[in-house]
C-alpha cells in the first residue's frame, strides 16, 4: 500500500500532462482537472486511513536506502495536509469551471492549478530538505504564472513583491542547506534529527536554526515579512487567491512546524521563545492591517496573516495540546478563509466590485449569500459551536497550561478585532442599504450576472464542514492529537525512515 504515497504527486502531474496534450479543448481540460484534482482527494484520503491504521509510513524510491536516495512520509499530519490540499484543489476547480474567463483558461489555468498542487503535496511527503527546496521552487513557479495570468497591472505589480520576497527566501533556504550540509553530511531529515543531536559544532546549530526560520517564516508570510501577501493576494481573479489562500502559507507553516519539531529542538527554550513573539506580532499586526481595510479581498488577505499567528503559536508552545490545537486549527482556517474568499467572488459577480463602501443592500434579496458568509466569518471570530471556536479553546488552553499568558491575552485581543471585521463586511455587504447608482462614489455601473450552482456548492460543502467539525469536533481533534503525539515523539518517524532504531 506504499504506493500510495506516490499518488499524491503522480495524479496532479499526470493531469497536467495530459490536459496540456489536449490543449485547444477547453472542455477536456475543465473534464481533466475536475478529474484530476478528484482523485486526488481520493488519495488523500485512503493515505490518511492507511497512516491512521498502520502508523507512519515511508517508501524509498528506486530501492536507494536512505539517506541516499529520495524519501516519501506520511505520518498522521502530512496526510492530513494532502487530504486538505485534494479537497482545497477539487473545491476551487469547481467554482473555477463556473467563475474562470475563457482567455485564462485558453493559456493554461489547469494544467498550472494541477502542478501547483504537486508542488504542495511533494512538500507534505518529502523526507528530504533539499527535496523540500525543489517542491518549494515548483510551487513558486506554478504560483507566479498562475498570480499574473491575465496580465492586468495590478496583478503585475503584486507579482513583483510576491516573487521578490520568495526569491529572497529560496535563497536563504539554499545557503541554510549548504551550511546545514556541511554539518551534519546530510538532508534527509529523518537522519539530520539523529545526527544533529552528537553535531561536531553545536553552536552553529541554532543560527542555522534561525535561517531557516526566516526563509521559512517569509513563505508563511509571519511578522516581518508578510508585507507582500496584501499586496499580491488580492489582485488574481477569486480562485486563485482562494488556493493561495488554503495552501501555499500553509506550506511555510508546515515546514517550520516539521523542522522545529523534528531536528532544531536541542535549544527549543530560544528558537521556540522566538517562534512565539513572532507568533504575537504575526496576529496582532495582520489583525490590524484588517481592520483598517475597505477592500474585500485585502481586508481578508491581512487575515490570512493573523490566522498564521495561532499557528505559530501552537508551534511556539511546544506541548502535545498545543500542536493538537495547531493541526485543528490548520484544518478550520483552511476551510474558513477559503469559505471567505469564495463568497467575495459572489459578491463581485452581483455588484461588480470588491470595494465595501460601493456595497450593500444583499441581505434582502439574498439571504443565502449572507448566511453563507456568516457561518466561516464567525467561525473565524472564534463563536461556538463553530470550529473556530474550538480551535482557539485547544490554544488558548495550551497557552494557559504553559503559563503563557502574554501569547493567550493576544489571541484572544486579536478574536475580539477578528468579530470586530467581519461585523464591518457583514454591515457593509449584507445590512446597510444599497448605494444609489449614479451617486459619484456609490455607483456601481454593472449589470449582475447570475450566480450558478457550481459557485455555491464548494461554498455549502465548506460551511457544513465548519458546522460538522465544530460540532464533531471529537473525532477531528483525535486525528489531530495523534498527529502532535507523532510530531512530539519524532522516534517513530525516524525509524519509519531508517529503518532502524535510532
Amino acid at each position: 500500500m506504499k504506493w500510495l504515497l506516490v499518488l499524491p504527486i503522480i495524479i496532479p502531474l499526470s493531469t497536467a500532462a495530459a490536459s496540456l496534450m489536449v490543449w485547444q479543448s477547453r472542455r477536456l481540460q475543465r473534464c481533466l482537472a475536475t478529474a484530476g484534482t478528484l482523485a486526488l482527494l481520493a488519495s488523500g484520503l485512503l493515505l490518511l486511513r492507511l497512516v491512521s491504521e498502520n502508523g507512519i509510513q515511508a517508501v524509498q524510491m528506486g530501492n536507494w536506502p536512505a539517506p541516499f536516495g529520495i524519501t516519501l512520509v506520511a505520518d498522521q499530519f502530512s496526510a492530513i495536509m494532502v487530504t486538505l490540499a485534494g479537497f482545497m484543489g477539487s473545491a476551487v476547480t469547481v467554482y473555477s469551471l463556473a467563475s474562470m474567463d475563457p482567455e485564462r483558461e485558453a493559456f493554461g489555468y489547469y494544467p498550472l492549478l494541477l502542478i501547483l498542487l504537486m508542488g504542495v503535496c511533494g512538500a507534505f511527503l518529502t523526507g528530504d530538505l533539499f527535496n523540500l527546496y525543489v517542491w518549494f521552487e515548483v510551487m513558486l513557479m506554478a504560483s507566479f504564472v498562475l498570480l499574473v495570468l491575465g496580465g492586468e497591472q495590478a496583478q503585475m505589480e503584486g507579482a513583483i513583491k510576491y516573487v521578490t520576497l520568495n526569491l529572497l527566501s529560496s535563497a536563504m533556504f539554499l545557503a541554510a542547506l549548504g551550511i546545514l550540509y556541511g554539518l551534519a553530511g546530510t538532508l534527509n531529515m529523518a537522519d539530520l534529527a539523529v545526527k544533529l543531536r552528537g553535531a561536531s559544532q553545536p553552536g552553529l546549530v541554532t543560527p542555522v536554526a534561525l535561517l531557516f526560520l526566516v526563509a521559512f517564516g517569509i513563505k508563511a508570510a509571519a511578522f516581518p515579512l508578510f508585507f507582500w501577501l496584501p499586496a499580491s493576494y488580492h489582485t488574481p481573479p477569486v480562485p486563485v487567491s482562494a488556493i493561495f489562500s488554503a495552501l501555499l502559507t500553509k506550506v511555510g507553516v508546515y515546514s517550520l512546524i516539521r523542522t522545529f519539531t523534528l531536528l532544531f529542538v536541542g535549544d527549543s527554550d530560544y528558537t521556540h521563545t522566538l517562534i512565539l513573539v513572532i507568533a504575537g506580532l504575526t496576529m496582532v499586526t495582520g489583525v490590524l492591517g484588517a481592520v483598517a481595510q475597505y477592500d474585500f479581498r485585502r481586508l481578508l488577505a491581512f487575515h490570512i496573516i493573523s490566522q498564521i499567528g495561532y499557528l505559530l503559536m501552537g508551534l511556539g508552545l511546544l506541548t502535545t495540546a498545543a500542536l493538537a490545537g495547531a493541526v485543528y486549527f490548520m484544518v478550520h482556517v483552511v476551510l474558513a478563509k477559503s469559505a471567505l474568499f469564495l463568497v467575495s467572488g459572489v459578491v463581485y459577480r452581483l455588484r461588480g466590485t470588491y470595494d465595501l463602501k460601493k456595497l450593500g443592500g444583499l441581505y434582502g434579496p439574498r439571504p443565502w449569500l449572507a448566511l453563507l458568509f456568516l457561518i466561516p466569518a464567525l467561525s473565524l471570530a472564534g463563536i461556538p459551536p463553530l470550529s473556530g471556536f474550538f480551535a482557539k479553546l485547544a490554544l488558548i488552553r495550551a497557552g494557559l497550561q504553559s503559563e503563557q499568558y502574554a501569547i493567550v491575552v493576544a489571541a484572544l485581543a486579536v478574536s475580539l478585532l477578528t468579530l470586530f471585521s467581519m461585523i464591518k463586511i457583514w454591515t457593509e455587504v449584507f445590512w446597510k442599504e444599497e448605494p444609489a447608482r449614479g451617486s459619484g462614489a456609490g455607483e456601481i455601473a454593472f449589470a449582475p450576472a447570475g450566480v450558478s450552482v457550481l459557485l455555491l456548492s464548494p461554498i455549502v460543502i465548506m460551511s457544513g464542514l465548519i458546522i460538522g467539525i465544530g460540532l464533531g469536533g471529537e473525532m477531528v481533534f483525535s486525528l489531530a492529537l495523534e498527529a502532535a503525539h507523532q510530531l512530539m515523539q519524532p522516534q517513530g518517524y525516524i525509524q519509519a525512515v531508517r529503518g532502524v532504531q535510532p
